[in-house]
Formats: structure tokens, C-alpha cells, sequence
């Protein structure tokens, strides 16, 4: 039922993407002005609004797709531990784009998705299991080409992508590090 649950919140949180990028496309992407806007107090409400403004369909799916699959493979955890991942990556992920990021509007849920994908790969370092060993290289397998976001291009928000993957990085390593590997005898 727990999980079950889990699968509920992120199929809402997709719904509310794409509802917010129907009204957004509607007028105009004028509601992208809610977007992370760096170093100003104006952008500032961003680090939680831009995940759910996109520029354009085609860049909803493009972040939609991976986030769902990725946000599936940490709910599986527990929808509390999703919750947790998620504000983490949100707000550290975010407060760094807001601090370094260039000038101009970030949108999108490409830091959402980058940071729960180094959660997923940091995870499987730090506990070892077979279930997170599989989930990761499941991750690699269908999204290695995630590190070429890592490269600077125009009108794409890198910064967004390698801040998002550290705050997922930093957020297995806080709410796992008390999580022990698994033993030499249980992998033989």
C-alpha cells in the first residue's frame, strides 16, 4: 500500500507538470517568469517552481520521461524517502543554481531528474546490495548519456544539471551514511 501510495504522489507531481506546461503554453510561457532567476530576490521562489515550468512540450518529455523512471526507482524506497531525495535535490540543486548560475531564467526538471540519478549511482557505492547494484546499472544503462549534460551549450542550464546531480550525491550520502555495505560473505 506504501508504495503504492509513492506511485500516486509521482504520477501527481508528472500530472502537475504537465498541467502547469498546458496553462504555460496557453499563455504565452509567460508563467516561465516563475522560473529560477539567479541572484535575484525575484528568482529566488524559483528554486522550487522552475522543476515545473518548461519551455516548451518537447522539453517537458524530454524531463518527464527519465523523471519518472528514475522517480520510480527511488520510491521504491518509500515515498518518505522520495520526499526526502526530492527536497534535497530541489533545494541545494536550486540554491546553487540561484547562487552560480548564469543570468537569465532556469526552468526545467532536468536538475530534479540529474539528482536523482547520482542518488541512484551513489547509493549503489554506498550500500552494495544487489538491488541497488542492479537499479544503478539499469540507471547507466538507460541514461549514461545524462553526462554530456555536464557540457556547457546555449540556452541550456548545465549549471542546473551538475547542481542537481551533486545535491543527489550529497542526499545519498546524508540519508544513507549510516547504511553499511554489504559484507564480503554475503556477496559470495
Amino acid at each position: 500500500m506504501a508504495v503504492a501510495n509513492g506511485f500516486k504522489t509521482l504520477a501527481g507531481l508528472a500530472l502537475v507538470m504537465i498541467a502547469v506546461q498546458v496553462l504555460n503554453s496557453l499563455s504565452g510561457y509567460s508563467l516561465n517568469i516563475f522560473g529560477l532567476i539567479p541572484r535575484t530576490l525575484q528568482g529566488l521562489p524559483g528554486i522550487l517552481t522552475s522543476p515545473f515550468l518548461h519551455g516548451s512540450f518537447t522539453h517537458l518529455t524530454a524531463n518527464l520521461v527519465p523523471f519518472l523512471i528514475l522517480g520510480a526507482m527511488v520510491i521504491a524506497e518509500g515515498q518518505r524517502r522520495f520526499v526526502a531525495v526530492s527536497l534535497i535535490i530541489l533545494l541545494l540543486g536550486g540554491a546553487l543554481v540561484w547562487l552560480f548560475g548564469f543570468r537569465g531564467i532556469h526552468v526545467g526538471a532536468s536538475a530534479w531528474v540529474f539528482g536523482l540519478w547520482a542518488y541512484i549511482l551513489t547509493r549503489a557505492w554506498l550500500l552494495r546490495s544487489w538491488s541497488s547494484l542492479l537499479a544503478a546499472a539499469v540507471t547507466m544503462f538507460l541514461y549514461s548519456g545524462l553526462v554530456l549534460g555536464f557540457l556547457p551549450r546555449a540556452g541550456v542550464s548545465f549549471e542546473g544539471h551538475i547542481f542537481g546531480a551533486f545535491a543527489g550525491f550529497i542526499a545519498a550520502k546524508m540519508l544513507l551514511s549510516g547504511a553499511k555495505p554489504m559484507s564480503n560473505a554475503a556477496r559470495q
